[in-house]
């Protein structure tokens, strides 16, 4: 079994001005809540998604979020405008054609600006460790050895993940492989990385994943992994809500 070693933050570790926070998804597995009501809206523990994902990104010193929009966009804006504060919001429009995770990125690329950023989803609930989970990865990111960062969870701990992981990584962390067919990876992405706008090139018409990006970076050598030391919840149907809290308030 590959041993991957944890990474402990570092001074001087800077967290990103600027985080990209994808909220345009469609929320299919999670109906029938998002037939009135976007999925980053949906309540875990007395909170939106959403919420809980500005906590942590407020709690880290991110000053500025970027936030995609497309289904329900107008309930996304008006709670980001009336229950948000403490961090700027600039809006990257999706209303007229969903771009998926890679084309959402490419349509906010002005946006992001030319430093490396924060990249989490909308519908990510975790719960840090000894150290906050955003610090970790910025305490770890090389600028000089890196154009992305992921933050992943063990298989064995991603809380009401149904997948069969993501992706393999070598003892110093850098990602040297996706699952194969019919093979469980022992790593599950948390849905939050560091990426460097360097990486967002030469791209496709349309919309497109991010898939894209990723692994040109593997096949470079520069994408890698930290090992989150928290709690890390995939909510993606309306079982798992139950099922999120309950461990939460089992603490």
């Amino acid at each position: 079994m590959t041993r991957v070693r944890m990474i402990r933050p570092e001074p001087g570790g800077k967290v990103p001005k600027t985080a990209m926070v994808m909220a345009a998804g469609l929320g299919k597995r999670m109906r029938p809540l998002t037939a009135t009501r976007p999925k980053p809206l949906v309540e875990v523990a007395g909170k939106t998604l959403l919420d809980h994902v500005f906590d942590r990104l407020k709690a880290a010193g991110v000053e500025r979020a970027v936030v995609n929009v497309h289904y329900l966009a107008d309930a996304l804006q008006a709670h980001l405008l009336n229950r948000v504060s403490g961090i700027e919001i600039v809006i990257s429009d999706e209303r007229g054609r969903l771009m998926e995770t890679g084309g959402a990125l490419v349509q906010a690329r002005a946006l992001i600006g030319d430093e490396p950023f924060l990249y989490v989803n909308s519908d990510n609930l975790w719960v840090d460790g000894p150290t906050d989970a955003i610090k970790l990865l910025a305490s770890r990111w090389d600028d000089a050895t890196m154009d992305a960062l992921l933050l992943m969870v063990p298989y064995a701990r991603a809380h009401n993940h149904r997948g069969q992981g993501d992706f393999r990584l070598a003892p110093n962390g850098r990602i040297i492989g996706r699952r194969g067919r019919g093979r469980v990876a022992p790593f599950v992405w948390t849905g939050v990385q560091i990426m460097h706008p360097r990486l967002i090139a030469d791209w496709p018409e349309g919309p497109f994943s991010t898939n894209l990006f990723w692994d040109r970076a593997i096949a470079a050598g520069r994408a890698y992994g930290q090992v989150h030391q928290g709690l890390w919840f995939d909510v993606g149907t309306p079982a798992a809500i139950g099922r999120t809290e309950a461990i939460l308030a089992d603490g």
